[in-house]
């Protein structure tokens, strides 16, 4: 077989796979030779060969027969120059790799661990971070943290970052996005680079990849940060991951991943309560009194924000931002009328929308009961805790009153609704399954 028949044959793969799947898969092999009925192609990476045979084998066999070379297999080498290893650059005195050399976006300067502010729910995720930051021996890898949008993951993650800098600069840390990881991964194949990439990422001290749950379903990706992972692993390297969900919730995550991940300490950053976010709206107004100076904040507008703004700290800081910067345009002090009207739009987006019957539907669904078996009259207890639970969300996510919840759960008086919400209340506190349970049901219901 010559260069010219294959040739043929890439034109009418190209057509046939698509412009993705050629540029990724079939332009990086370079055909070798035909002997004894098989075709022998020369790949960079064993990885390429191993997918290029499972996926696209059967399809390059049919074409070279229609070009009429009787094939019966793919052979696949990666070139004897490609596999020696490469030897390892000399390690820089002080020098960090960031995010801004991947695609020119650096790190933060406002996300560091003297802005972040520190509550009941975050403070377990920011002393792991603290802990990782401080450097020394690797004790625990990866360090996981998840939690829903707007709730520190970035700005810990930058923390990190900035703290080792400044601590450690002679350390090689990479902080990127999965998305750009992914990025990175596709144009090394792309342009025949994979050594280069392997070499990039197997070499750093700390690697950080946000959202990791962007990889989840991209089977070549995850390939090669599988690897990566367990090659940083081996070489005590620190790994530090953050995600919206947990890593056993993270759809199309393949086993062998989300298992590595589970291993160190996975860490919930849990939805803000109302003093955090208080305490976060205090920081921010301190921030801005160099900026605006003399602009005076009415004492009940933070209390204000604080209850009304609940689900995201980001939109949280946006509207304070807003607040301020039209108070100074318009010359006057930043009181609970002004609020109103300079943040109508996003009070009204922020004001709760979940109803009684989604509450209900949801916990029938969770604990796998039927919804008329949870409202109806039995008080066997594989209802009336569920029950229970659906009464306890309704009054902390609803505005209705409690005659009006008894009324939606088959009828039921306001003093049920009141000895079940704090049956709750109690067994929260003392049962770590009824809080898990709680958390599930809020953020699904949230979302």
């Amino acid at each position: 077989m010559t260069n010219d028949i294959w040739a043929k044959v890439l034109l009418t793969l190209k057509g046939a796979l698509g412009v993705n799947n050629f540029s990724n898969w079939i332009e990086p092999l370079e055909f070798a030779q035909l002997a004894d009925g098989v075709a022998v192609f020369h790949v960079p990476t064993n990885f390429i060969g191993n997918y290029v045979s499972q996926n696209f084998g059967d399809q390059i066999i049919y074409h070279l027969g229609q070009q009429g070379e009787a094939v019966q297999r793919l052979q696949f080498k990666v070139p004897a120059v490609a596999q020696a290893a490469p030897k390892p650059a000399p390690k820089p005195t002080a020098r960090t790799v960031s995010v801004d050399e991947i695609s020119g976006s650096p790190l933060d300067a406002r996300f560091t661990f003297d802005t972040f502010v520190v509550g009941k729910p975050n403070e377990l995720a920011h002393a792991a971070a603290r802990r990782v930051a401080d450097g020394g021996p690797v004790t625990f890898n990866p360090l996981f943290l998840y939690g829903g949008v707007g709730l520190g993951k970035t700005h810990l993650m930058h923390a990190i970052a900035h703290e080792l800098q400044r601590r450690s600069p002679e350390l090689n840390v990479l902080y990127l996005s999965a998305e750009q990881f992914m990025y990175r991964f596709i144009t090394a194949l792309r342009e025949r680079k994979m050594m280069d990439f392997k070499q990039l990422f197997r070499s750093v001290d700390v690697l950080m990849v946000d959202d990791v749950q962007f990889i989840a379903g991209k089977d070549s990706t995850q390939e090669e940060f599988f690897h990566t992972f367990n090659a940083l692993v081996d070489g005590q390297k620190q790994i530090i991951i953050s995600a919206d969900r947990a890593p056993g919730e993270i759809k199309d995550l393949e086993d062998r991943i989300r298992s590595r991940l589970q291993c160190g300490l996975v860490v919930d950053l849990h939805p803000t309560d109302y003093e955090l976010r208080l305490g976060i709206l205090q920081s921010k107004v301190d921030t801005f009194a160099a900026q605006y100076p003399g602009l005076a904040v009415a004492p009940n507008v933070l209390e204000f924000l604080a209850h009304r703004i609940s689900t995201n700290v980001r939109v949280l800081e946006g509207a304070l931002t807003r607040l301020f910067a039209f108070a100074s345009l318009v010359g006057r002090e930043i009181n609970l009328e002004l609020t109103q009207d300079c943040l109508s739009d996003v009070l009204k987006a922020s004001d709760r929308k979940v109803t009684v019957e989604e509450i209900q539907r949801k916990v029938s669904e969770h604990y796998n009961i039927r919804l008329s078996d949870m409202i109806g009259p039995k008080r066997v207890r594989n209802y009336a805790r569920p029950r229970q639970m659906a009464m306890y969300l309704a009054k902390q996510m609803t505005n209705r009153s409690l005659p009006e919840i008894g009324r939606r759960f088959g009828g039921r008086d306001h003093t049920t609704v009141m000895h079940g919400v704090r049956k709750i209340e109690e067994l929260k506190q003392l049962d770590s399954q009824i809080a898990d349970d709680l958390e599930l049901l809020r953020r699904a219901l949230e979302a």
